[in-house]
Parts: C-alpha cells; structure tokens; sequence
C-alpha cells in the first residue's frame, strides 16, 4: 500500500515537472517569436504621441533646448526658482550672470524663455519622462515630432505666421516639417490645444499631456502667441531631422557660455543629473546615476514629483523624485470640466491611460 502511495506522489511529481518545463518551453518560445525592436523599449509610441503633443509645434531651436534640458530635471528646479526669483535679468546681464552658476549650458539658455522654464519647472513628472524617453529613443522622439506636425498641417491648423515660419521638404510620410522664428532671435513660445490642433486625437487611452499659461483662453482655435522674447544667442539648439538627432550651434553656443567649442553634437552629461536615476536599462548602464546630490539637494526637491501625475492616481515612473507633495491645478481631456487640485491658474496633464 505504501509502495503504491509513493509510486504514485513519485508519477504526480513527474508530471507537474514535466507541465512545468513545457510551460518555460513554451514561455521562451513566444519570448523568441516577439519582434526584437520591441524589447526593452520604455516607452510606446502611445507615450511618445503623448507627451510631445504640447511642445512638437515648438519652433525647431527651441524645441531642440527643451528636449536636452529635460534630460537634467533637478537644475532645471533651480534655474526657474533662479528666473522667478531675478525676473529683470535680461539680454547681456542674463548671460553674465549665468556665467556664475553650475548648470548645464541647455539648462543656462532656458533662463532666457522664462515661459517655457516655469512650464518644466511646474511639471516635474512630465519633463522627467520626456527626458528619459529622449534619452533611450531618441530617433523615436523625433520621428514623432515630425508626424504630429504632419498631422498638424494636414488640419490645417500649422501655417505661416508673423511669429512662427513653416517649410516643408520632400512629401508623404517622408516630408520634414521645420519650423522657425519668423524674426531671427525673437522666439514667440506657442500655445495650442492638443487635443484637437492635430485633428480627433487617435489614442483614447492616452490623451495628451497639455498646458495653459494663466493668460490663455482654453479652447482657442489654432495657436496662439504671447509676447515675443529677444534671446540674442542664448538658445544654441537645432534639429538636425535628417539624422534624427540635436545639434549645438558652436557660435551661438561660444557667444552666450563665452567659451571656444568647435563640435555641433550634442552629448548627456550624466554629472548634471544629480543622481535623478534613468528609467532606461540600457541608458542607466551607459550613464550610471551620475553624481548623487548631497542630502540638502534631495531636500530642496522633496515633495515635488506629484506635479504633473496623471489624474487616475497612478504611482510615479521608477526613478521619480523622491517624496510626496501637492500640485497645481491639473485638467485632464478624460474629463474637461474637472479639477483634480487646486491653486494654479495652467496645467499638463495627460489623460492617464494604462501603464
């Protein structure tokens, strides 16, 4: 009887032995048969569309400025507390005084778009993100950028202007849209609704991230322009879309950090991180956490990374700011009407969607 007994715990453990080595067969099969350009990606392309939406109609500079300084989200805190705290400092006086602080020089030349660095500075979750994912993606981000223009002007709602001139090269899904200042140096930071600039927006799921500044009506149709800003040579991006990829303009950049750089690429530099960590595997190992930031540093950051998270409650992305505060205001298209928190007077805030 007892001989039966074993026989038969000794069959059922070769069973579930076998289900379990059939079961990682099968696993490791389905892993093999996956598109390889799929693994390991940090973001889809939902994400990509989502979070580009409110700064793909940036003119091409600017655009380039922005997308390199996300990629240092604790110094750009400390340039717009800077900026807030020296709203007079402007022209040759600007880049004297920039000349005194440790930031990264794509940090440096934000000072001179007040707008866009209290925008980055509000929505901490967001810049974070789009910095990461410029980081791992970066032919996506600006393959993205060029499709949202495309979609754009396909509704008509991306043409010519007194502050902003368009021109296109070669047609279909290869033509490349840029986009420039229509007064050399004189930038206008453009504003717009994206859930309806680029046509009925495709991905229910995920709603794209927005922002209002306090003077902007919601609900304007086209883009709308404030007051334009004279940055002589402190924004010293470019897009180089044939390449995919940011470029420095070594005059503009010499003029403004007075220094005597020659190279036009540009390259992370993984010290101006601060220890924020990367949310890429493959960019973590490439750059490491850079240098941690001393407990003073985490400090003056704590409680800032609730700004800017989706209004489903969702945690923040591994790597986030450490600790837990309050935001501004935040819209979400998922339901217009409704104001998750209060006290500010603009927003980016995505819809949620699954992650």
């Amino acid at each position: 009887m007892v001989g039966a007994h074993s026989i038969k715990i000794r069959s059922t453990r070769a069973w579930l032995y076998c289900l379990l080595c059939g079961v990682l067969w099968l696993s490791a099969a389905w892993s093999e048969a996956q598109p390889p350009q799929a693994a390991g990606k940090s973001f889809k392309q939902e994400e990509l569309d989502q979070l580009l939406a409110p700064i793909a109609l940036y003119p091409d500079d600017l655009l380039a400025q922005v997308l390199m300084a996300s990629t240092y989200p604790l110094e750009v805190v400390e340039a717009a507390r800077w900026s807030k705290s020296n709203p007079g400092i402007k022209g040759k006086a600007l880049e004297e005084a920039m000349q005194t602080q440790p930031w990264d020089p794509s940090v440096k030349a934000l000072t001179a778009v007040p707008r866009v660095l209290d925008m980055m500075n509000e929505q901490l979750s967001w810049m974070q993100k789009l910095g990461d994912a410029f980081l791992a993606q970066q032919e996506e981000v600006m393959n993205t950028v060029q499709a949202l223009r495309r979609k754009a002007q396909e509704a008509g709602h991306l043409n010519s202007s007194k502050e902003l001139t368009v021109k296109t090269e070669g047609s279909g899904d290869q033509t490349i849209i840029i986009l420039e200042p229509a007064e050399p140096e004189v930038f206008y930071v453009p504003v717009y609704d994206p859930a309806s600039i680029y046509g009925t927006w495709w991905y229910p799921a995920y709603p794209p991230y927005y922002w209002y500044p306090p003077d902007y009506r919601p609900g304007r149709p086209g883009i709308w322009f404030g007051a334009g800003i004279i940055v002589g040579g402190a924004i010293w991006g470019g897009c180089d879309w044939h390449h995919h990829r940011v470029q420095v303009n070594p005059l503009k950049y010499n003029e403004f950090n007075r220094t005597k750089i020659n190279q036009t690429d540009w390259h992370h530099n993984a010290e101006h991180r601060r220890g924020v960590a990367y949310r890429d595997p493959a960019v973590q190992q490439r750059y490491g956490q850079g240098r941690a930031p001393n407990s003073q540093s985490r400090e003056n950051y704590r409680g800032r990374v609730e700004q800017g998270r989706p209004s489903t409650g969702a945690a923040p992305q591994p790597g986030a700011f450490d600790g837990v505060g309050k935001g501004p205001e935040v819209r979400s298209y998922s339901n217009r009407g409704a104001v998750s928190r209060g006290g500010f007077g603009g927003g980016m805030r995505g819809g949620g969607g699954r992650r």
